[in-house]
């Protein structure tokens, strides 16, 4: 059987015209680096403005009588409390209490919501939705809308000088505004690198007039998913297929923040009885951040081993962090080992190198939040 053939984003003919080196990711044909390298690119984000295509990700509204308990129903986050103008992390969770998605959920003009789930998940996610759906709710899939991020200590000063309406703007505000000349946007100051930045949902058709207007600033280079990875890595973010599944509950990915008090309070969210449990008596393996002190950097599926070398856990993401200079992985152990400051070791290429625990993220967020 012949693979299927990779889906193009809008910006397609941009990444290819700039010298992208393109490779298949969730089903496209995505940029994974330029012609500066990912080293390069992961450095100019953290410096100045890296401006992502993340179009293939799934976009949708939620909206109708009663769209706030339809989408509590499958969610942990307390959603009919969600304020015009703001946005809410969440995860969409199985009947036993796995992650099945991790996603964004907004209210830019406090018409019901605007959600952004993973590229590799979006057509599972939103069947999921759709088959519980009450009566008079309704989700509307919307293929026809591009999505970029800007992100890096500069990504305000650039978008101020096409959208003027983002300066009031904190992390995880989310407003419905126009740019570009008149463009349709719906636009969040978060992202997935750890630095200050915006999502910029537009339409499709819009897409490579406004991505060439971002590029014509000198401050903005395009970066490729190699530096995507590398950023979210540093920021100790997870990625869902990797470091979360539908095996994997809130409180083990150090997700608990996604369960609003309210929702924990009422225990009606699915998987409750055994996310509370976690919560009050810990689960039976964690999050664990290491620093790789000597040898290559530890891959996912690196098995992690305690001080007298017994297998403890796995490695789910790792490599080469650019920005401090040394490898840098996270996965599951028991809670136990996990506190920072012990020591492990790790097991590449059948050889146990040492590393250290340590926090997240790596390298600290630098999000705008209101005083």
């Amino acid at each position: 059987m012949s693979e299927p053939e990779l889906k193009r984003t809008p910006l397609h003919g941009a990444h290819l015209a700039a010298g992208a080196r393109m490779a298949g990711f969730a089903g496209y044909d995505m940029p994974i680096q330029y012609p500066d390298g990912v080293m390069k690119e992961h450095a100019w984000t953290r410096t100045s403005a890296g401006l992502f295509d993340v179009s293939h990700m799934g976009q949708a509204r939620l909206a109708g009588e009663g769209w706030a308990a339809a989408f509590e129903a499958v969610t942990p986050g307390d959603f009919a409390a969600l304020k015009p103008g703001r946005q809410k992390y969440s995860v969409l969770l199985n009947d036993e209490g796995g992650i099945l998605d991790d996603l964004m959920a907004a209210r830019p003009d406090g018409e019901g919501l605007f959600i952004v789930v993973n590229g590799a998940c979006k057509d599972e996610d939103f069947r999921f939705l759709e088959a519980r759906l009450p009566a008079g709710v309704r989700l509307t899939r919307l293929e026809d809308r591009a999505l970029f991020a800007l992100q890096g200590p500069q990504a305000a000063a650039v978008l101020a000088a096409h959208v003027p309406g983002f300066v009031d703007m904190a992390f995880m505000d989310s407003s419905a505004i126009t740019g570009f000349g008149g463009v349709d946007l719906i636009v969040s100051r978060s992202g997935y690198t750890g630095e200050d930045g915006f999502e910029i949902s537009l339409p499709a058709a819009e897409a490579a007039r406004a991505w060439d207007l971002l590029l014509a600033d000198d401050r903005v280079r395009p970066i490729g998913l190699g530096a995507r990875d590398s950023l979210r890595l540093e920021a100790g973010l997870p990625l869902y297929g990797h470091d979360v599944d539908p095996s994997v509950s809130p409180v083990e990915a150090d997700l608990s923040f996604a369960i609003s008090p309210s929702r924990r309070r009422r225990g009606d969210f699915p998987g409750a009885a055994r996310i509370l449990g976690e919560l009050s008596s810990a689960p039976s393996r964690a999050r664990i951040a290491l620093k790789v002190l000597e040898g290559a950097p530890a891959r996912e599926g690196a098995v992690i081993v305690d001080g007298a070398g017994v297998e403890a856990g796995v490695v789910t993401s790792g490599g080469f962090s650019p920005t401090l200079g040394h490898p840098i992985a996270i996965g599951f152990a028991p809670p136990a080992l996990c506190a920072p400051g012990r020591r492990l070791g790790v097991v590449v290429r059948g050889r146990t190198w040492p590393v250290e625990t340590v926090a997240l993220p790596f390298v600290p967020h630098r999000y705008v939040r209101r005083p």
